[in-house]
């Protein structure tokens, strides 16, 4: 958690370890546009405190190097990373908006 904490103050760097890791991966995991919806819920100002650290957590862990199962693990290696967005997606459901959704779709097909 304090590696999330110590990530997260830096949000330039965040974004950009989020951003290139997200494009490495893309392909290869089916939850991709969800991860890419969260992160621009996040960028919108108009989604609350609560919400925004919610989902960055999420996106903390699918980011940080350490993980319950290693992402090289063929087949189960994001299993612990679904599961955490899935849990942060469930909590703040509708804060993530048509818009950011669409915003998504719209970047996966440009990777």
């Amino acid at each position: 958690m304090a590696e999330i904490r110590k990530s997260l103050r830096d949000e330039a760097r965040f974004g950009s370890e989020f951003l290139g890791r997200l494009k490495r991966v893309a392909k290869r995991i089916p939850f991709s546009e969800d991860l890419l919806a969260a992160w621009i819920c996040t960028r919108d100002p108009k989604t609350p405190r609560r919400v925004r650290m919610t989902l960055l957590a999420a996106l903390g862990y699918f980011v940080l190097p350490i993980d319950a199962l290693p992402d090289i693990m063929p087949f189960l290696g994001f299993t612990d990373d679904a599961a955490v967005l899935a849990a942060a997606l469930a909590a703040v459901a509708g804060s993530i908006t048509p818009e950011h959704r669409e915003k998504a779709r719209k970047a996966m097909a440009e990777l």
